[in-house]
């Protein structure tokens, strides 16, 4: 995935919400493009499995207390070093004294093992879901929230306001992705910062959020950019300021609707490349702090023990990779669906 999952655009973006779509064999006539593009969604039967899928995946983070506390009996933080449990007919030490951790035992307590404080490795890959789960679905929110209204300033005012906004997205652009989520990641993550009113302390899951939703910026402001310059040109457009509609109005009443497709084509692949992100940013030590449990904090934990006990690393690392194929599967079908020509692409 080149500079982060860049944009690539062949006519400027998805093709807005409210535009005519050419007839397509088997669609019926005066279907509307929304629901055209549920029939094709529906046809795609990789995009419902791998859609199902993440659904799963979801749903067994959010249940990661019940799991820790009825089937594990531990929770996420709870060291066992000095404890032991029975294994086929044996007692055996959760951390043996040479410091290698019991392996999986297949069953509720320690299923996938312990790492080497004593702690569930299940039980921590599911919480640890949920903080890679909750930074990429927030940094995604913030990256769209963002990007459309940059996006939509940038392409509707044009000019000087385009210039300056186009010239800020350029900076961002220039830098690697990880590169610059390791620079800010690193920095914040030492002392945290201050907004107005608002303090963020060293290790706060606001810091990953933040970051990532910043790098990625770029990568959706260009195209919906685009997008929005092709639309103020439109009829409808003209005729809301044929009609004293101002500036505010025309963008959020008129071209905002339209865009609707393009951040829904955007918004599972940019939850994907956040949650990927935040593993890498999290392994270099510079996303999720320890002991606050990710994929990418466990990975990272795991590798010096990559021989003696591969589950620390292999298990999370089974979860990381079966999410953003997940999502990526699904964000490849509803861009399919509601981009059929292919107007927009992720680039990996």
């Amino acid at each position: 995935m080149p500079e982060g999952g860049r944009v690539a655009t062949a006519e400027g973006a998805a093709a807005p919400a409210g535009a005519p779509e050419q007839a397509t064999l088997g669609a019926p006539a005066g279907a509307g493009p929304w629901r055209l593009a549920w029939r094709r969604l529906r046809r795609n039967r990789a995009t419902l499995v791998f859609g199902g899928v993440f659904v799963a995946l979801v749903l067994f983070c959010i249940a990661a207390p019940l799991y820790a506390k009825h089937v594990a009996h531990t929770g996420p933080y709870e060291n066992h070093l000095s404890d032991t449990i029975e294994q086929d007919g044996e007692t055996v030490n959760v951390v043996g004294f040479d410091g290698v951790p019991i392996g999986p035992t297949w069953r509720g307590e320690f299923l996938l093992g312990a790492d080497d404080n004593g702690r569930d490795v299940m039980v921590r890959i599911l919480y640890g879901g949920r903080n890679s789960l909750l930074i990429g679905v927030s940094a995604a929110l913030i990256t769209l929230m963002l990007s459309i209204l940059l996006g939509l300033v940038a392409g509707y005012m044009r000019g000087r306001v385009d210039g300056v906004i186009s010239r800020m997205m350029d900076v961002l652009w220039a830098f690697p992705v990880v590169l610059l989520g390791v620079a800010l990641g690193t920095s914040l993550a030492l002392g945290g910062f201050e907004l107005g009113p608002v303090s963020v302390g060293p290790g706060s899951l606001l810091i990953p959020i933040f970051v990532i939703s910043i790098v990625y910026v770029p990568y959706m402001a260009r195209p919906v950019r685009g997008q929005v310059l092709i639309l103020r040109e439109q009829d409808f457009v003209e005729a809301a300021r044929s009609q004293g509609a101002g500036p505010l109005r025309v963008m959020f009443a008129e071209i905002l609707p339209n865009l609707a497709s393009t951040m829904i084509v955007f918004f599972p692949l940019l939850i994907a490349n956040a949650i990927l992100l935040e593993a890498a940013l999290s392994f270099l030590g510079a996303g999720v702090q320890s002991p606050e449990p990710s994929w990418g904090t466990m990975i990272d934990s795991g590798v010096e023990r990559i021989i003696t006990a591969p589950m620390l690393t292999i298990a999370p690392g089974v979860f990381l990779v079966a999410t953003v194929l997940a999502l990526n599967v699904f964000g490849d079908g509803v861009r399919d669906a509601f981009d059929p020509k292919g107007r927009v692409r992720m680039e990996h």
